[in-house]
């Protein structure tokens, strides 16, 4: 008699609710089970940096999750259906690719408690010529994709980043740092750096200078090509390469399985992150859209997704042992900004993510950021320590069928 309790993505949200459920739950009362993709912890917040030419240490989730009671599965989900509690996956090999070739096609996998934590992936905000011409660095594939196509580049050619945000403004100041010798340049809707503080916008120009990148603030891309991009105004701006940073999109799985969501496709979940239409799923990450302390929708960062995983699995164990149910309203306390391996921003804001007019710059704010990456992934590579060891039974465990079911393949 065990219950079922399957996580969806290994990624810093899923990773670190799993391990916190493992912690929490003793294991002879659940079937704990992650499904990912790929073999290894990706570190979404260091893409910009692999994009650039820097090698990142591998981070085996095999490694990750030895010893903790939980179950890795390497497959891609591509299908769950909420009414009949199942999750439909394809196995993958360890490099990431699709197996071919299995007679008994696609596997169906039961689950008592689901934690869906897919996240999300570039979006081309239906740009023309995104998908055809424009490189992301939402993922590893991408940001790859993108690491080689800058090797290849010659001196003086130009490179376009589309976005003034967090990801637009980290890739651009990386990529001006590691090849000085090409032509950088930064498109915002807006001013750059609006979302900072006055000191955090004077530190953020100063250093954009000091790379010798070209900043057009102001300036929407409507189209991208091969070699160039065009603004709203008909300004052609030359790109042997374009780096579109302008936002993210949940994955798209959310809006076929009968859960509520919103109208960009994220799970509406309550305090607890479980939820809103089917309680017996939990939802965390950027793939869930939660209010924070003040009662605004949380933005999609790593920054969200710890404390949104800490709160799923301490309510999922609470609830399955009869224990208090958490209810912590979620709250920030700065952004975090590399720019560049030698210079950083640490923008002080409110518990809602406004920016104050304390900020931290320079090589200590580089120092900061590196240590509050580090530390996200300790936390993953280390997901039981750091959490005293309070394994309680649950109450009501399901049965567990000794095979899981398979689906013909499509």
């Amino acid at each position: 008699m065990q219950h079922r309790i399957i996580v969806l993505g290994a990624g810093y949200a899923g990773a670190i609710a799993a391990g916190r459920i493992a912690k929490r739950l003793h294991r002879d009362d659940i079937a704990l089970t992650v499904v990912n993709a790929e073999p290894d912890f990706v570190e979404r917040v260091r893409m910009h940096q692999l994009a650039a030419g820097q090698d990142l240490r591998p981070r085996p989730l095999s490694e990750v999750f030895a010893g903790t009671g939980v179950e890795l599965r390497l497959a891609k989900v591509t299908g769950v259906d909420v009414d009949r509690k199942t999750v439909t996956v394809t196995a993958v090999d360890p490099d990431g690719a699709g197996r071919t070739g299995q007679a008994d096609g696609a596997e169906e996998l039961p689950y008592d408690t689901l934690v869906y934590a897919l996240g999300s992936a570039w979006n081309s905000q239906g740009v023309p010529g995104t998908a055809e011409h424009a490189h992301d660095i939402a993922g590893r594939p991408g940001a790859l994709r993108l690491r080689e196509r800058l090797a290849r580049l010659d001196a003086g050619q130009p490179v376009v980043v589309v976005g003034g945000g967090l990801t637009g403004v980290e890739a651009v100041t990386e990529i001006a740092e590691s090849r000085p010798d090409l032509d950088v340049a930064l498109a915002v809707r807006g001013d750059l750096g609006d979302w900072l503080s006055p000191k955090g916008r004077r530190h953020l120009r100063k250093v954009v200078d000091e790379l010798g990148i070209t900043v057009h603030e102001r300036t929407a891309v409507t189209a991208v090509a091969a070699d160039h991009v065009t603004t709203a105004d008909g300004t052609s701006l030359p790109a042997a390469v374009t780096v579109w940073t302008t936002g993210f999109a949940a994955h798209p799985l959310a809006r076929a399985t009968g859960l509520q969501v919103t109208d960009a496709g994220q799970i509406i979940v309550d305090a607890t992150m479980r939820s809103v239409s089917h309680p017996d799923v939990y939802a965390v990450g950027d793939a869930a859209m939660a209010l924070g302390s003040s009662g605004k929708p949380l933005r999609m960062a790593c920054a969200t997704g710890g404390p949104m995983a800490w709160q799923a699995a301490d309510a999922i164990a609470a609830r399955l042992t009869g224990g208090k149910i958490p209810n912590i309203p979620l709250r920030y306390f700065n952004q975090c900004v590399s720019l560049g391996r030698r210079n950083g921003l640490i923008q002080y804001v409110t518990a809602d993510d406004r920016a104050v007019e304390r900020a931290l710059t320079g090589r200590l704010a580089a120092t900061y950021k590196e240590l509050v990456c580090k530390g996200a992934a300790w936390t993953i590579t280390n997901p039981t320590l750091g959490l005293p060891t309070r394994r309680r039974h649950i109450q009501n465990p399901q049965p567990q069928p000794t095979t899981p079911t398979r689906v013909p393949a499509a």
